[in-house]
């Protein structure tokens, strides 16, 4: 059975939790913040450190960074399917995020109406937009597409204006690309790609310049290194690793979340856990550097899978 297809079936049965957890970026301190059997993906920091945003069944909430109280949902309007693909403008106030068709879609921290950043395409030129990383002004979002019809589909790393505007390719490569994000500064946009003189699947973290050039590959060993989120205080990067030879970044797989210095010097694993596609797949550093919020999503014990 699919790996996506294993986890539906997984939560569907009661066999599996989400447990988001916030750690010490040294891995020390692991503290379950809140468990759920639903599936829960994606934790952002918020940036006055207060709340963490998850998405959930095509929802947003947002749930108190200490775990307390319930998670409230995000008031969409009108009624949008929102993935694991969103981020908060560096003053909190507005949430970007991307919804099942490929657009991307902007709405009030607080919640009320969405507004339709992304722009329309004709059918038979889809480009699909998966919203990461928003610069430090909050001017601009970067983007990964998927351009083309579903058979031969091109990836690409994109911007676009925050307010709406053209889309600008910055880099078309021949192999998939994904999780674009800022650095603080705005000076370097972080990215996984797959080399091609590697094998198909063999994804690396790299950084160019945020006009595209000067790309440099970071990481270069066996595993699958995905989604590089750099820290707001721009020491540190972290990412989610899978085991050699994964394709893509499946879910139900013994991961490790890695931090290292964004040169990709000194990487150290701080996590090792269950998880994989909805772990980390969007920037959960804490404003003030120190702690990282995860997903990860445990089976139960063997004697619960027994039970009718």
């Amino acid at each position: 059975m699919p790996d996506r297809q294993s986890l539906a079936a997984g939560f569907k049965a009661g066999l599996q939790t989400s447990q988001l957890r916030v750690m010490d970026r040294t891995g020390i301190g692991n503290v379950l913040v809140h468990e759920s059997s639903a599936h829960i993906e994606a934790p952002n920091w918020s940036p006055d450190g207060q709340w963490l945003l998850f998405n959930s069944a095509g929802r947003l909430f947002r749930l108190l960074a200490d775990g307390q109280g319930a998670p409230e949902p995000v008031a969409i309007e009108p009624e949008l399917v929102a993935n694991n693909d969103h981020v908060l403008s560096p003053d909190g106030q507005t949430i970007y995020f991307s919804v099942r068709g490929g657009q991307v879609y902007a709405v009030p921290w607080a919640g009320g109406l969405a507004r339709q950043v992304s722009n329309d395409h004709p059918p038979e030129s889809p480009h699909l937009y998966f919203v990461h990383g928003i610069s430090p002004d909050g001017q601009t979002l970067i983007y990964v597409a998927l351009c083309g019809p579903k058979a031969r589909r091109n990836f690409g790393l994109y911007t676009i204006p925050a307010a709406g505007g053209p889309d600008t390719a910055l880099f078309l490569p021949s192999v998939p690309v994904d999780g674009p994000e800022y650095a603080p500064d705005g000076q370097w946009i972080y990215y996984n790609g797959e080399d091609p003189a590697r094998e198909p699947g063999h994804a690396q973290l790299y950084r160019m310049r945020a006009d595209g050039s000067a790309r440099e590959q970071l990481t270069h060993d066996q595993r699958v290194n995905w989604f590089p989120h750099a820290s707001p205080d721009g020491q540190w990067l972290s990412c989610i690793s899978y085991p050699p030879g994964t394709r893509g970044h499946p879910p139900n797989r013994d991961v490790q979340i890695r931090v290292m210095r964004p040169d990709g010097r000194h990487s150290a694993v701080v996590a090792r856990f269950l998880g994989g596609q909805g772990s980390l797949n969007v920037n959960s550093w804490s404003p003030d550097s120190q702690r990282l919020a995860y997903v990860a999503y445990p089976r139960r014990a063997s004697e619960a899978a027994s039970k009718p």
